[in-house]
């Protein structure tokens, strides 16, 4: 969907940029290699898709009286604590990209319909400060987004050594393994100085 009108514009597309790198990280990976927990607190790439799709749907939809009607039971009340943050055996990779999909086609929807200064409320934030506007509400999701995008950049270089922002514009300097080799072989070494001196 495109969003009419500059400001709108400009947040869908940072916002879509940061949706898409996210699912590419996934690409070519085994079930195993996606749901692996590669930090001491479990960060794993397809929880960091199952948590911005419930992100977006929350923030994005029920905030504006939107609700999308996807079945979230890991974000409910009796729910195991951090549930969003991870993929069961049950929940595939397809189910959860599909989830992620359709959760931001129905934000984006949001942000389509209603003017970027619509008050809604975050059920889930204190009454006395739930109130929040429509550009409010993206900018936080751009941000959270943005967040776990580059999450999902660390995790993907440490599982096989995939780097950059997308398959064609990677932003990286080189793509030559010995320069990046020597590269680090200098961090290294200004490091171990660094050290030593205090």
């Amino acid at each position: 969907m495109t969003v009419s009108g500059t400001a709108k514009s400009d947040l869908h597309r940072y916002l879509q940029e940061a949706r898409d790198a996210l699912l590419w990280k996934l690409e070519g990976l085994s079930e195993y290699d996606v749901r692996r927990p590669m930090t001491q607190t479990g960060t794993n790439l397809l929880g960091l898709v199952k948590h911005v799709a419930g992100i977006e749907l929350g923030y994005l939809c029920d905030t504006f009286g939107r609700p999308s009607g996807e079945p979230l039971p890991w974000l409910a009340d009796a729910a195991e604590t951090n549930a969003d943050m991870w993929a069961t055996a049950e929940e595939s990779r397809a189910f959860v990209v599909d989830l992620y999909r359709r959760a931001w086609a129905h934000a984006d929807a949001t942000l389509y319909a209603l003017p970027l200064d619509t008050t809604g409320r975050v059920p889930w934030w204190p009454d006395e400060r739930s109130e929040l506007t429509l550009h409010h509400a993206v900018v936080r999701v751009i941000a959270d987004t943005q967040r776990h995008a580059g999450h999902a950049d660390i995790l993907r270089e440490l599982l096989d050594g995939g780097a950059g922002e997308t398959e064609t514009a990677t932003s990286l300097p080189s793509a030559d393994p010995a320069w990046w080799a020597s590269y680090r072989e200098r961090l290294e070494q200004a490091a171990r100085e660094a050290d030593s001196d205090g």
